[in-house]
């Protein structure tokens, strides 16, 4: 590889690296994992580089996009070896990661895998809908309904009050309620 190519993928290497790694992470829900595949999908460009940077018009996607697939892979292939590893990696405390992104990613574990991966493009990667289509190979409808759908299934694990979501609220003070106008 030339050295023009070998600095041209150090920088984007340095520039991207971070920020790939806690989307993977966010999709994932493991930081281990994240790296991992993120590391592996980095190394697979830089075989290619020279190809890559010329004809692909968005390396950093290429990237996010192999990573994915690796997790995925990963995931098909040994079920069991993810379940046990996922029961010892409970939210503790990672270096540098606030409670409410914690709170986050452990939310995302309790949706399926498609409605993760188009919230955490949009609102971590901050990817429109037809970009997400586009790294995704689904429809732009499809993307807009993984995140509808997402974000409702997200909405009772990210707030304190989730399990009075379903009960009705009584009535603040001075409101009638039915019971109380039949009464009168």
């Amino acid at each position: 590889m030339a050295v023009g190519l070998d600095r041209d993928f150090d920088a984007f290497y340095a520039a991207t690296y971070r920020r790939i790694v806690g989307q993977v992470y966010a999709m994932t829900g493991s930081l281990h994992e994240a790296e991992d595949c993120v590391q592996e999908a980095y190394a697979r460009a830089w075989q290619q580089w020279a190809k890559l940077s010329a004809d692909h018009g968005n390396p950093e996607a290429w990237v996010r996009t192999v990573a994915a697939r690796l997790a995925v892979s990963s995931w098909r292939k040994a079920v069991n070896r993810l379940k046990a590893h996922r029961r010892d990696s409970k939210a503790t405390e990672v270096p540098g990661m606030s409670p409410d992104h914690l709170a986050v990613v452990a939310a995302l574990r309790k949706i399926s895998a498609d409605q993760r991966r188009a919230i955490v493009l949009y609102h971590y990667a901050g990817l429109s809908i037809e970009e997400i289509a586009s790294e995704t190979g689904a429809l732009p409808s499809a993307v807009k309904a993984r995140l509808a759908r997402g974000r409702k299934a997200l909405a009772p694990h990210l707030t304190e009050f989730a399990e009075n979501l379903d009960q009705p609220r009584p009535p603040g003070p001075g409101v009638q309620t039915q019971h109380s106008r039949r009464e009168i």
